[in-house]
């Protein structure tokens, strides 16, 4: 037996273990690639790959060494006497190389991976291999098998309330903070609304980073409940959540790969609302050149997909198509998309218009899931429940709730404005230039950091009218994101 050592190592979501080289228990030659095994001492198998040190330092000869999500899942204290097995590599892989050869997989099949994944018994090169498989081609059927196994079996119940709302966009637009505000409309109404949200997805800022610079946003499931069911209203991080485990892990790696597809994306956030108990789901679909879909007819097929798998799954979909030209609201970063979110909701006059009325467009759809309300109600009432303060009433409850931020954020102070060369009208603003500048100043790892825009498509502008500025709270990033600007390039298209 071996004793239990934990290294303090992130792997991103994969179990590592270490021996040394000269353990007395395990002797293992001519290792070249990591081998999978099975570690027992604890209330179930952990699995985990194995890798060889030489050092002493790091581990003895007689140690066990587990990586930190191994060591978490073992669930024992350092000292414990544990043994391991080697153990080959998860059935569920024949699978996986069945659709790599173009395959169609089945239900159990599906299921099969799910569980190994959640199990680990999958390395991240094996999930990167499933998505690669999948993502070539996938049926409607294959994407709905897919969906039913990420959702897996812990499904948040809601009791006697029969509908429970959210809202979903598919697509990277910069500063589309809507869920934020739509969650306050919608609660301010009565609608039980747990928005999920997640932490950043495309490297600037997810709704999970923006309401994190407000209040706190790490829950468990009873205490989502419990908030909701009273204030009718939660703004949370998908992470602390126990439900769609697999989910969790196949989007890590996506997220390290950039393997990401649509068809994968819309598995991914439907398993995880219908665990969330969801029964009613708006989803947003944003159509623009540099947007994540490109053209109308390619979001009307992800409409179709989309309903398709929520009617077999039972759960009230409806899929809007808006407008992802250009950014929405004037902030993209977490600090600047939080100032724009309450801005609205206090109804302020510089609160920018087209976030504003997005909010209420997508609140409206949300609201006429009620059947007392009829067509085209919904924004009235949304527009209503802003304007009275009751959305803003609603989200200071939420924010009590989940606990407010004692020391607001501040922004950046390293700034930089960006001007107009020309005199001319905005034609057109590159939400992919934009995001990758803001990435580049910082906005992913600082929620200070982000782009301020002073100027948006239809604007008439002088040379030497600031279009927009950024905010840095790091020297490299400021170096970089100024590189970036160096090159005559600043995202924004002027003519005449």
């Amino acid at each position: 037996m071996l004793e239990l050592k934990h290294l303090p190592i992130s792997s991103f979501n994969e179990n590592i273990a270490y021996i040394h080289r000269d353990c007395p228990v395990y002797k293992i030659d001519n290792i070249k690639t990591m081998t999978r095994i099975e570690i027992h001492g604890g209330e179930s198998p952990v699995y985990a790959f194995l890798q060889i040190v030489d050092s002493g330092k790091i581990i003895r000869p007689g140690e066990l060494g587990l990586n930190t999500e191994a060591f978490r899942q073992i669930g024992l204290p350092e000292g414990s006497k544990v043994t391991l097995t080697l153990t080959p590599p998860a059935q569920s892989m024949v699978s996986v190389r069945r659709k790599i050869a173009g395959n169609i997989l089945s239900d159990e099949e599906y299921a099969d991976i799910v569980a190994d994944i959640v199990a680990r018994r999958y390395s991240n090169m094996d999930i990167a291999s499933f998505l690669v498989a999948t993502g070539s081609f996938v049926t409607p059927g294959e994407l709905l098998s897919l969906t039913e196994a990420l959702r897996g079996d812990r499904v948040v119940d809601w009791g006697s309330e029969e509908i429970v709302a959210d809202h979903y966009c598919l697509g990277d637009v910069p500063g589309n903070k809507t869920d934020l505000i739509l969650t306050a409309i919608v609660a301010a109404y009565g609608l039980p609304i747990p928005k999920t949200a997640a932490h950043s997805l495309s490297g600037v800022s997810g709704a999970a980073d923006t309401m994190a610079v407000l209040a706190n946003v790490e829950t468990d499931v009873r205490s989502l409940k419990k908030q909701v069911l009273e204030k009718r209203g939660a703004i949370v991080a998908l992470d602390g959540l126990e439900i769609a485990a697999a989910d969790k892990i196949i989007s890590a790696v996506e997220q390290q790969n950039g393997l990401a597809t649509l068809e994968r994306s819309v598995s991914s956030f439907l398993a995880v609302k219908m665990a969330a108990g969801i029964t009613h789901l708006l989803v947003d679909i944003p159509v623009g050149p540099r947007a994540r879909v490109r053209s109308t007819q390619e979001a009307m097929r992800l409409r179709k997909l989309i309903e398709y798998v929520g009617d077999m799954m039972e759960i009230s979909v409806d899929v809007v198509i808006t407008d992802g030209s250009e950014p929405i609201g004037s902030g993209i970063g977490a600090a600047l998309e939080a100032r724009d979110v309450m801005k609205v909701l206090k109804n302020k006059e510089d609160a920018p218009e087209d976030l504003k009325e997005k909010s209420l467009f997508l609140a409206g759809r949300i609201l006429e899931f009620d059947p007392k309300l009829r067509g085209g109600q919904g924004y009235v009432v949304a527009r209503e429940l802003l304007k009275s303060g009751k959305a803003l009433d609603a989200m200071e409850q939420i924010i009590k709730a989940q606990g407010k931020v004692k020391d607001p954020v501040q922004l950046g102070h390293l700034t930089r404005d960006v001007v107009a060369e020309t005199d001319g009208t905005v034609k057109r603003i590159d939400n992919g230039f934009i995001t990758r500048l803001t990435v580049l100043c910082g906005g992913g790892q600082y929620p200070g950091a982000g782009v301020d825009l002073f100027r948006k498509t239809g604007d008439k502008v002088t040379a030497g009218d600031i279009l927009y500025r950024i905010y840095s709270c790091n020297e490299n990033d400021f170096a970089f994101a100024g590189t970036v600007l160096e090159s005559g390039k600043n995202g924004f298209e002027i003519g005449r």
